[in-house]
């Protein structure tokens, strides 16, 4: 890794500052973040919303269970943004294999239940390394992190909640002003189907929102992790001041 390449400032920093760094280099990025997310995630949302015929409960599962595959299109993005680098459709689509492919059935299986997916997942996507070389690796960052991380995660699970339960209720904003017009009908006993079409795409809607900004806080915490270890922010002092 050429640090005197790094875009990111690097100095010591607090888990949460550093977690907030990631929040901004998603946003300075937001255009390739969110076209190279939204190119896989809405398809995934079409296809999640097909199972509603089959169970209700299907869809919001099938895009639960998604969302450490998609994580890997954002991560792929902000890992070249931290670098000044930018990212197309066509970098992401060269690099499906990696992206898409590898570590398949444990990205949609075992490590979706991971509380520190966002700050770990940085290790198995752009390490590289060997399966007891990332246990070991995923020990060393988790060290001083790892409770940061889980409240990140947690923080992040009820931003999801509040953003659905909004989504839901602009069904009350956008309710026809007729005088005679009842919610109830809408959310009562006999309207058990209308009720959880909203509530999936409600947390659909917030998914597609909210997780390019987790996955960009995990990885702002594992950079600042990696300065830690590897002392990047003093290594990038001497680069820029012997560059000049």
């Amino acid at each position: 890794m050429r640090i005197d390449t790094l875009a990111v400032q690097m100095r010591p920093r607090t888990p949460h500052e550093a977690a907030d760094l990631g929040i901004r280099l998603c946003q300075s990025a937001a255009g390739a973040v969110f076209r190279c997310y939204l190119v896989v995630a809405i398809p995934i949302a079409v296809i999640a919303l097909s199972l509603f015929e089959i169970a209700p409960w299907l869809p919001a599962l099938a895009m639960w269970l998604s969302k450490p595959w998609l994580d890997r299109s954002v991560l792929f993005v902000l890992s070249r943004a931290a670098f000044g680098q930018s990212t197309a459709l066509g970098d992401l689509w060269r690099a499906r294999g990696e992206v898409w492919g590898r570590q398949f059935l444990l990205t949609w299986t075992w490590r979706r239940l991971s509380p520190w997916r966002s700050f770990t997942q940085p290790i198995y996507q752009l390490e590289g390394l060997a399966f007891f070389a990332t246990r070991l690796r995923v020990q060393q960052l988790k060290r001083r992190y790892g409770g940061a991380a889980f409240f990140t995660t947690q923080a992040f699970l009820f931003a999801e909640l509040g953003l659905t339960l909004s989504l839901m209720s602009l069904t009350f904003w956008l309710a026809p002003p007729d005088p005679n017009f009842e919610m109830t009908k809408l959310f009562g006993p006999e309207s058990d189907t209308a009720r959880q079409l909203i509530s999936t795409l409600g947390y659909m809607g917030a998914v597609l929102f909210l997780e390019p900004f987790f996955v960009a806080a995990g990885f702002g915490m594992y950079l600042n992790r990696r300065a830690e270890l590897e002392a990047w922010d003093i290594e990038q002092e001497f680069r820029r001041a012997f560059a000049k």
